[in-house]
């Protein structure tokens, strides 16, 4: 075999492969990091247990149980980035979850509790089998995770992706300087921002401080985002908001950088950002929330995030990597699945011809 020939050979072996299978050559982008908040009214990197209802879009990282739940009952515009009404990387069990308004539904697993259908014609796409729904206009597509094995690896990068990016935006965040203070008198607190010059204000507080406190006045005093870094490992918010919940999810985001366990009894007002907590709701949370696991038995209320916050570098824009080490919120870049795939390809090819070489003596 000449040089010529045995330099080509690896890489027409990999043409080739890439030529009859193109999975190894597609690549997803994913909503990541403070876009994931605007996207989503609710994310459970884990297992989401739910007995409720999320007036916005959802995504499930585990398996989504519970009774009866609804999805998407709010409507509103459709996702700028394609995003159903509701996202499940692993099964969906229990009673039957009720998808409206046309939102659609992807699902890594399978669905053994059923869908409810409601609205205009909705889009299923499963990777699995689907059980106890009633197609009728709608689109029902199942086995997709066998028919299109990419199907399955797009969902699972897409839950890597996520939480990898909130637990770094959550730790950024907890970085921050603090340029505003939470004043307790008697049983109020109140949180009174003092923006900087890009509208964003900054309170450090404890779990402990929340739980002096029963009453929560927040003032934004122009702040485009207001961020609330709470310490500490188990974190309960039984506060009430003096004048309602105000839409403040839009532009407060409770931080709980440390939290293992979060319990909500009171209606709460702001995007909850907790991504390593099992936590447990059992009242409406207006904004955005991101939680580790969660047994949801109360409401999730759109009002989703909608400030102008960017993280330290620079990066909060979907799909990218971060050179910073993953400070900024988005995800460090790491190769795709496919990407995996190629390489390892490219490196039995050289080794065939480099052994057929030797084999030879040439």
């Amino acid at each position: 075999m000449s040089l010529a020939l045995r330099s080509f050979a690896p890489a027409a072996f990999v043409a080739a492969t890439l030529a009859v299978s193109p999975v190894l050559a597609q690549s997803a982008s994913t909503i990541t990091g403070i876009d994931a908040l605007k996207e989503w009214n609710l994310v459970v990197l884990g297992n989401l247990e739910s007995s409720s209802e999320v007036e916005g879009r959802t995504f499930v990282g585990g398996n989504l149980t519970g009774n009866s739940s609804n999805y998407n009952i709010r409507g509103g515009s459709p996702s700028p980035n394609g995003q159903p009404g509701l996202t499940v990387v692993g099964d969906v069990n229990g009673g039957h979850k009720n998808l409206n308004n046309g939102s659609g539904a992807v699902v890594g697993g399978n669905v053994n509790s059923g869908f409810n259908l409601n609205g205009s014609p909705q889009t299923v796409k499963v990777g699995g089998t689907i059980s106890n729904t009633n197609v009728n206009q709608n689109t029902v597509v199942s086995n997709l995770g066998t028919s299109d094995p990419a199907f399955t690896v797009r969902l699972q990068q897409q839950k890597s992706d996520l939480k990898d990016s909130m637990g770094s935006l959550s730790f950024s965040m907890g970085t921050l300087t603090s340029n505003s203070q939470l004043t307790i008198q008697g049983n109020r607190g109140t949180f009174n921002a003092q923006p900087n010059a890009q509208g964003m204000a900054v309170f450090n507080i404890t779990a402990a401080d929340l739980d002096k406190i029963g009453e929560i006045q927040f003032n934004l005093n122009g702040a485009d985002t207001a961020i609330v870094n709470v310490s500490g490992r188990v974190v309960n918010l039984n506060d009430n908001f003096l004048g309602g919940t105000n839409n403040l999810g839009e532009h407060v985001i409770w931080n709980f950088p440390d939290a293992e366990q979060l319990n909500v009894t009171t209606a709460w007002g702001g995007s909850a950002l907790a991504p390593l907590a099992d936590a447990e709701t059992r009242n409406y949370i207006q904004g955005s929330a991101v939680f580790g696991n969660l047994k949801q038995n109360g409401e999730m209320h759109v009002g989703t995030y909608a400030g102008t916050y960017t993280p330290p570098s620079g990066g909060s824009s979907s799909g990218g990597g971060s050179s910073g080490g993953g400070s900024s919120g988005d995800p460090v870049a790491v190769p795709e699945p496919e990407m995996l795939g190629l390489f390892g390809v490219s490196v039995a090819a050289l080794l065939y011809f480099r052994r057929r070489r030797a084999k030879r003596g040439d």
